[in-house]
């Protein structure tokens, strides 16, 4: 199975401005929109946080999610302090769920069926959010893959719908005010303004946001010309 070390492909005496760069590539080379799968990503976080936390000899190389709230543990393997009145608590769904249950963007009672659909961790649930962090940003230090592809605003890759609270829209993005004032956002570039949120991840497939999408590698490619 292999010590969080070896998952990142560092040694165990390396500096933490190592670690993180080592976590920073296999990160970015194990998320799903990089051509590597969810399994992948979650373990690669896991090993990460395992590494900052000091608890190398608890890691199993599962991934780092814990019960049905999409929480991610603690150094102790339990779900982070909800108490902390600067953090946000996002309640998450994702849109690829929807056509199998029959459901729309515009259910009034949307989230309360999603609580009660048995879904798993990936597709339902709840995590925080720090302050400073982006929406997707928190996602990912979550143990959550979300979609990205220019994390920048440049494109729809990483839309959201927010259903109930605020995430905040910066002035150059690509989003047309049509699509803004329905309530979709951009997680790679949003912060929360409320204490609460309700969001539907994976939008990036709605009609409206196809030209808007980018393809993943080609994008990364011209980024590094």
């Amino acid at each position: 199975m292999g010590s969080p070390f070896d998952v990142l492909g560092v040694d165990p005496d390396a500096e933490d401005a190592e670690i993180k760069r080592a976590y920073r590539r296999r990160a970015k080379d194990a998320h799903p929109d990089q051509g590597g799968s969810v399994e992948e990503f979650q373990r690669v976080r896991a090993a990460y946080e395992a590494i900052r936390s000091g608890a190398v000899e608890r890691f199993d190389g599962t991934d780092g999610t814990s019960g049905t709230d999409g929480t991610a543990p603690g150094p102790d393997g339990v779900a982070a302090d909800a108490a902390n009145p600067d953090r946000t608590w996002v309640e998450y769904l994702n849109f690829g769920v929807f056509d199998d249950h029959g459901w729309s963007l515009s259910d009034e009672d949307l989230f309360e069926r999603a609580a009660a659909a048995d879904l798993g961790a990936t597709d339902y649930g709840r995590f925080f959010v720090e302050p400073d962090e982006t929406l997707l940003e928190a996602a990912e230090n979550r143990g959550f893959a979300w979609p990205f592809a220019c994390r920048g605003g440049a494109c729809a890759n990483c839309a959201v719908v927010v259903a109930e609270g605020e995430l905040s829209t910066p002035v150059d993005h690509i989003l047309p005010p049509r699509i803004v004032e329905r309530g979709v956002r951009l997680s790679c570039v949003g912060e929360p303004l409320t204490d609460e949120l309700r969001v539907v991840y994976n939008v990036k497939h709605m009609p409206d946001l196809e030209e808007l999408r980018l393809p993943p590698r080609p994008f990364e490619r011209a980024q590094d010309d």
